[in-house]
């Protein structure tokens, strides 16, 4: 694996060669998606090129773009909120500054959240606001990652940006069996479209290890499904309407989260 900097050119080619395609498929959202992903490949390379301060105030602010859209979505009140957007922010900076202290710093995180519909008394609503709280700390941890795992980080996001749009795509021209009941608009064609061309972009960017292949192969789409499942239990289309043709900050981050996770537990 080669450093950020070298990465640039290979990153500048793919974003030309996607700007060329989203433009001949005169489809709004996949050019709406492209401009997203022009803007943020610069930001993620320089905040990784710092290095691991960078790093981790990218994954913390991040985080808390994630934790204030998920606690809108799911309605959790103020103080859930304030608290998970704290836990959510601290636990990459514990990654780059207390790396050894960093599993103690996790479970403070769940204690902390756990403990405000608990101390808050509340005997009708304290159970679910508790769940969806854990679940908020233990969905946007892998964050962690985006210090831990290094220039590797750079090509994952890469490569799960491109089967993302890859498999829309596909997906839509295709067709073909339905890949779940959670997301009734994708398909195993365009789920296999974009595998390959996420494999073909670690391949170009020099980051084809057993951990990145797993994690584009599994993570992404199954890190989208599980931001859909979710999305379906509070009966919402998008978790925000802020980003341009893109709904929020975690429907952009999505697959890159469950890919985060794989490529942490498989380095």
């Amino acid at each position: 694996m080669t450093g950020v900097g070298d990465l640039i050119p290979y990153l500048a080619g793919a974003l030309a060669a996607g700007g060329i395609a989203v433009a001949l498929s005169r489809r709004r959202e996949y050019v709406l998606r492209w401009c997203a992903w022009a803007v943020a490949v610069p930001v993620v390379a320089a905040a990784l090129y710092i290095g691991p301060g960078g790093a981790a105030v990218l994954a913390a602010a991040a985080g808390v773009g994630c934790a204030v859209e998920y606690g809108r979505l799911t309605r959790l009140p103020r103080p859930d909120r304030v608290m998970l957007t704290l836990a959510v922010a601290v636990a990459p900076l514990a990654a780059w500054l207390a790396p050894a202290q960093l599993p103690r710093v996790l479970a403070a995180a769940v204690l902390a959240v756990a403990l405000v519909p608990l101390l808050a008394g509340d005997a009708a609503g304290g159970l679910n606001r508790l769940c969806l709280g854990v679940f908020g700390v233990v969905w946007f941890a892998p964050l962690i990652g985006v210090v831990l795992l290094g220039p590797a980080v750079l090509a994952l996001f890469a490569a799960v940006s491109v089967a993302d749009i890859t498999a829309s795509f596909a997906g839509r021209l295709l067709g073909g069996p339905q890949l779940s009941p959670l997301s009734p608009a994708k398909h195993w064609s365009g789920l296999l479209a974009g595998t390959v061309a996420g494999l073909a972009m670690l391949a170009l960017l020099g980051a084809f290890t057993l951990p990145l292949t797993i994690a584009v192969t599994a993570g992404a789409p199954l890190g989208d499904l599980l931001e859909s499942m979710v999305k379906r239990g509070v009966e919402a289309k998008d978790s925000a309407s802020w980003l341009a043709g893109a709904g929020g900050l975690l429907d952009r981050l999505d697959s890159l989260l469950l890919a985060l996770a794989l490529a942490l537990l498989l380095r």
